[in-house]
């Protein structure tokens, strides 16, 4: 139930009954934990300063983002960017202020309100003057971080003593531009290894939009020797990656105990800015780098179109394919080769062993 995690939604019948509407319509968990988690900082602010949340004014809403502003952070000494180190960063703003925003279009919709207080910021092309109005918050657009070329060496120099489990992820992670929730997600039956392609199943992506990539052959490597292991595990065709710890041996491996892995290669890589994410951000640029049309990159990454809104832009698997080992030969092979070599130097071992 929500209201054990978040108490303050059990105090606030509107702000619960929001949320059960929205976990009624099959919204995805994390989505829901997400909007819960806004709202209820939202609300616990409320309660301090004595405002009832269905009346407050936008002086209130102001009040709370100049909190969220000016939060220390939770990082302390860990510090990854220059404007880390206090309060919220604007993508985090941008989130928290989405549920509140939703949260007073419904108390509009059910005429407890007349006004939303946290309002939309808003743009009417060719109209000078009074055809633009800025939201509340300044939405900040940051080109992505991906790292350099010997910073990307270092990361592999350090991911190559991983187990083949970790190594095989993060090789996937590149070569199909995975999030790491597509990644985690992934089953034993999602793989084709006779055609090097995964599928992503719609319910794990960002947009619920599904896509066939191809991976390397590199990849493919890694992948052999993995299941290998896996089936001293497991047999079973369920998640593709389990864990190996004594408490949770043999159950799928978590998004955060994934994210704890990078964390620790990219500190020990001395990268501290490389992040689940990076793998993907980096998969994405070479696609550029190496002449892909706009509309096959959006189709790898599973994107939705900014030109036709709606519309999704769809190239098979197959295509993928042909495009991988024809245009990223020298780059995209290349950067996940490195994972591999290791397998590959204790199999000539075992040949010559066995010899």
């Amino acid at each position: 139930m929500l209201e054990e995690k978040w108490p303050v939604l059990g105090r606030h019948e509107r702000a619960a009954e929001w949320l059960r509407i929205w976990t009624d319509l099959g919204r995805a968990r994390r989505t829901i934990d997400a909007y819960a988690r806004g709202l209820s900082e939202y609300l616990e602010m409320c309660e301090r300063v004595g405002v009832e949340p269905l009346t407050a004014s936008r002086a209130h809403v102001a009040a709370y983002v100049r909190e969220l502003t000016n939060r220390p952070s939770r990082r302390g000494s860990n510090v990854v960017s220059i404007d880390s180190g206090a309060g919220l960063a604007n993508a985090t703003l941008q989130q928290r202020l989405v549920p509140v925003r939703l949260f007073y279009d419904f108390l509009i919709e059910e005429g407890v309100r007349s006004a939303n207080p946290v309002g939309r910021g808003w743009y009417t092309p060719g109209r000078r003057f009074g055809g633009h109005q800025r939201g509340l918050v300044p939405r900040l657009h940051k080109l992505p971080w991906i790292p350099s070329e010997q910073q990307w060496l270092d990361v592999l120099a350090v991911a190559r003593a991983e187990p083949v489990r970790n190594r095989v992820m993060l090789a996937l992670a590149y070569d199909a531009a995975l999030r790491r929730e597509e990644l985690c997600s992934l089953r034993a039956d999602d793989l084709d290894p006779a055609h090097r392609t995964v599928r992503i199943r719609a319910e794990t992506t960002k947009n619920r939009m599904e896509r066939v990539v191809p991976y390397s052959a590199a990849t493919g490597v890694l992948l052999s020797e993995y299941l290998a292991h896996r089936a001293t595990l497991s047999r079973a065709r369920g998640p593709l990656f389990l864990s190996e710890s004594r408490r949770n041996r043999a159950q799928p491996l978590t998004l955060w105990t994934w994210s704890k892995v990078i964390r620790r290669i990219a500190v020990t890589a001395k990268v501290p800015q490389f992040s689940t994410h990076s793998t993907r951000h980096l998969c994405l640029t070479d696609l550029a780098r190496m002449g892909w049309e706009l509309h096959a990159i959006a189709t790898f990454a599973g994107h939705r179109s900014t030109e036709s809104t709606m519309r999704y832009i769809h190239l098979s698997g197959r295509d993928l394919v042909d495009k991988l080992a024809t245009g990223m030969e020298h780059i995209h092979s290349w950067h996940v080769a490195m994972l591999a070599e290791n397998t590959a130097a204790e199999a000539s071992q075992r040949q010559a062993t066995g010899a």
